[in-house]
C-alpha cells in the first residue's frame, strides 16, 4: 500500500521561530531578499554514542515545501504584531511581499535510510536568502527528530540480530505528531510493525498488537480470558502469560493453544512483559516445545532497548521477537540530535563567496562553499565519505581527506574507486523532481545500506570511527577562511 497523501496540506509557515521572521523582514528591508544563499543542515556528533547514523524525515521535508506559502490568517496574525513602541513590528508591503511569494528553491538531500556521518550535509538549500532563511527552523525540527528515531531503531534491530523489533511506544511518546514520526522513522530503522494504527493508515506500516492484561483482569480467571480471546480472534493469539504468574500462564497459554489447534488453528506464540525474561523466555520456549509449539514466538517487552536486548542475548534468552516501545520512540538516553543549519555561501554579482562561522571551538567552524559529499568503496565495503567543492577540480588520480576536527587525521582515497554521489535532486526551482519511494523501499535501503558498513562502524559501544574528511582543496578554503575573519 503506498501512501501519496500529502503530510501537510494547509499553511504551517508559522511554525517557526519569531527571530526567521524578524530576520526575513530585515532581508526584505535591506534589499536582500532575492540574493541568492546557500544553506546546509547537518549534525555533528553521531547520537547515542555510536558509529552511524540513518537519515529520515525527507518525505515530510518535500510536502512541506510543496504546501510552503503564508495563508490569510497567518498575514493577519503577522500584521497586528506590535513592537516595542506599540507600533506595527512589520510593515504591509512585507506582508504583501510574503502573500506572494513562493517557494522557488533548489535542495538536494540524502535519501532516506541513507547511513550518513557528522559535519556531511543532509539537506542542502540553494535560493532567495529570506526563503533559505524561512526553511531553517521547519526543516531542523522534521529532520532532527525523525533521524534521530530512525538511529536508535536500527541500533535496536541491529541488537535484535534479524529477529522482528516491534514498535509499542504510542502511549510514550511526545504528543500526537511525535507519536506518528516516531512510528514512521521507527519503520525506517528497521522495525516490523508499530502498535499506532494511525500511523498504519497513513504511512501503510504493518500493525501489530494482542491484548493487555487489562482484558485477562477482566475475567474471573486467566484460562477463561485466554479462551475468549481464543473464540474472538483464533488467527491473532499472542497470549500475554504474566499477569498473574508467568509459568502458570505459559502452562494456560498451551492448553487454549491445543484447543485452538483441534479447530484446525494455531496459536502464534506468548508474550512476556515483565520479570526476568531470559529465565522466563527459555522457561516457557521448553514448556512450548514439549507441548509441540515449537514454532510459537516468545514475544518480550518491558523498557527494552539496544543494551538490555544485547544483555539478553548474551545470556542465551530465547526471545525471538522483541517489542520497544518507551526508550525507542522518546530515544531515551539522546533526547535531540542537535542537527544544524548554516549559511556557506552567498552569490554577489553573479559569483558565490564562501562563508564561514568562526568558533573557538574547532567543531563549531562550518564548512564553506557549495559542497557535497561523495562515498568510496574498496571491495563492496563502504570506505570513506569526501566532502567536496561542486565547482572544484577533478582531475587528480587520488584525493587527500583530512578530518575538519583534526587535520592530522587524513586519508587517502583513488579517483577510479566504486564511488557515489550522496546529495540527490530534490526540488529545481521550487518544482518536485525527486520520484518519492514508498516506506517499504526506504526501510529496505536502511538495511541494504548498512550491510555496506564494517561491523566495527555498527557495533553498540565503542564503534570504529569511519572516516570523513575534506577534500584538500576545500580544507585549504576553509582554512584560509578562518584567518581572513581572525585577521578582521
Amino acid at each position: 500500500m503506498k501512501i501519496t497523501k500529502d503530510l501537510y496540506q494547509s499553511s504551517l509557515a508559522l511554525l517557526t521561530d519569531f527571530y526567521q521572521l524578524t530576520m526575513a523582514y530585515a532581508y526584505w528591508k535591506s534589499g536582500k531578499a532575492e540574493e541568492e544563499a546557500v544553506f546546509n543542515l547537518f549534525f555533528r556528533k553521531n547520537p547515542f554514542q555510536g558509529g552511524f547514523t540513518i537519515a529520515a524525515g525527507l518525505d515530510y521535508v518535500i510536502d512541506y515545501c510543496r504546501n510552503f506559502h503564508f495563508d490569510e490568517q497567518d498575514l493577519s496574525y503577522l500584521g497586528q504584531m506590535k513592537g516595542k513602541s506599540g507600533e506595527a513590528m512589520f510593515e504591509v508591503a512585507f506582508i504583501d511581499y510574503l502573500r506572494e511569494m513562493r517557494f522557488s528553491c533548489d535542495i538536494d538531500a540524502v535519501e532516506e535510510g541513507s547511513v550518513i556521518f557528522p559535519n556531511s550535509p543532509l539537506i542542502r538549500v540553494k535560493g532567495p536568502l529570506i526563503q533559505c532563511q524561512l526553511l531553517e527552523t521547519p526543516l531542523l525540527n522534521i529532520t532532527n527528530f525523525q533521524t534521530l528515531i530512525a538511529t536508535k531503531a536500527a541500533r535496536i534491530t541491529l541488537a535484535a540480530k534479524g529477529e522482528d523489533v516491534l514498535e509499542f511506544g504510542l502511549r510514550r511518546a511526545q504528543g500526537i505528531d511525535g507519536a506518528l514520526a516516531a512510528s514512521r522513522a521507527a519503520y525506517i530503522g528497521g522495525c516490523s510493525a508499530t502498535s499506532n494504527v494511525m500511523a498504519g493508515k497513513l504511512f501503510g506500516i504493518p500493525v501489530s498488537g494482542t491484548h493487555a492484561h487489562s482484558w485477562i483482569m477482566s475475567f474471573d480467571s486467566e484460562i477463561e480470558a485466554f479462551k475468549a480471546y481464543a473464540e474472538a480472534l483464533p488467527d491473532n493469539c499472542v497470549f500475554l502469560v504474566d499477569t498473574y504468574d508467568t509459568i502458570k500462564g505459559v502452562e494456560h497459554a498451551i492448553e487454549v493453544g491445543k484447543a485452538l489447534r483441534e479447530k484446525g488453528k494455531e496459536m502464534l506464540g506468548v508474550r512476556i512483559d515483565s520479570g526476568d525474561l531470559a529465565y522466563y523466555s527459555n522457561c516457557a520456549r521448553q514448556m512450548l516445545d514439549e507441548a509441540g509449539f515449537e514454532n510459537a514466538k516468545i514475544v518480550a517487552s518491558n523498557d527494552l532497548d539496544e543494551h538490555i536486548m544485547f544483555s539478553l542475548k548474551v545470556q542465551e534468552s530465547s526471545i525471538n521477537v522483541w517489542g520497544v516501545g518507551t526508550k525507542l520512540v522518546t530515544a531515551y538516553d539522546q533526547p535531540a540530535l542537535g542537527a544544524v543549519y548554516k549559511l556557506s555561501a552567498i552569490k554577489k554579482e553573479g559569483k558565490w563567496i564562501s562563508k564561514v562561522k568562526v568558533s573557538q571551538q574547532s567543531i563549531k567552524i562550518n564548512i564553506p562553499g557549495f559542497h557535497n559529499v561523495r562515498r568510496f568503496y574498496k571491495n563492496g565495503v563502504a570506505n570513506a565519505d569526501m566532502i567536496f567543492l561542486e565547482n572544484g577540480t577533478n582531475d587528480k588520480k587520488e584525493f587527500l581527506l583530512i578530518d575538519p576536527i583534526d587535520p592530522t587525521k587524513r586519508k587517502k582515497v583513488g579517483k577510479d574507486w566504486d564511488s557515489e554521489v550522496l546529495l540527490k535532486n530534490i526540488f529545481v526551482k521550487g518544482e518536485k523532481v525527486y520520484q518519492r519511494p514508498d516506506i517499504h523501499t526506504i526501510r529496505e535501503n536502511t538495511k541494504t545500506n548498512l550491510a555496506k558498513f564494517d561491523k566495527a562502524h555498527k557495533r553498540l559501544v565503542n564503534p570504529h570511527i569511519y572516516a570523513v574528511g575534506l577534500e584538500e582543496t576545500l580544507y585549504n578554503l576553509r582554512t584560509s577562511l578562518v584567518l581572513e575573519a581572525k585577521a578582521k
